[in-house]
């Protein structure tokens, strides 16, 4: 696997690195010894799938709080994401800064969240599923999210037309 740290602290872009013949390509995408070399959360406690069954589909941004955070590795499985994680850590030279990646089920990329994040999605193709792994299990009075359109983070989302739940949607402004 190949990790590149992207410009929020501890969150990264990690990309396969295949050993390809005749009948495809095998790789690794996961391995407890090389996330805990990065100084990554190796514990993996929960695995969650989430299909979408329309283009436009906009879910988050979510996230836990103590003393339930969670880190979470976000691969897209099938069709495509612009997949956003913001900072919510006040002590980071990165608070509330995001960056988006656009996770595909062709470029196998997966994108490692650490504790402390939100994270959300829109997807880019009807049909599309997401495969997440956590590192703890959800405890729903711990949940909490922050607007995707929040202007405290300028999030730059496709122009696409979207669906969004109505809880999504009623979000405060985040003030801190």
């Amino acid at each position: 696997m190949i990790f590149t740290e992207t410009k929020l602290k501890g969150a990264y872009i990690i990309d396969l690195e295949p050993i390809a013949d005749e009948r495809g390509f095998f790789a690794r995408s996961w391995c407890q010894k090389e996330f805990e070399a990065h100084g990554l959360n190796p514990n993996l406690v929960q695995c969650n799938i989430s299909f979408n069954k329309t283009k436009g589909t906009l879910r988050g941004m979510h996230y836990q709080v103590a003393p339930h955070e969670e880190a979470k590795l976000v691969r897209c499985t099938k069709g495509a994401i612009y997949d956003v994680i913001i900072d919510l850590r006040p002590e980071s030279s990165t608070f509330k800064q995001w960056v988006a990646v656009e996770l595909t089920a062709e470029n196998y990329q997966m994108l490692y969240i650490p504790e402390g994040f939100a994270h959300g999605f829109q997807s880019l193709a009807d049909n599309t599923e997401v495969f997440y792994q956590m590192s703890e299990f959800f405890h729903p009075e711990c949940a909490r999210g922050v607007r995707w359109d929040d202007p405290a983070f300028n999030i730059e989302w496709p122009q696409d037309e979207r669906i969004i739940t109505a809880k999504d949607m009623q979000y405060l402004d985040f003030n801190r």
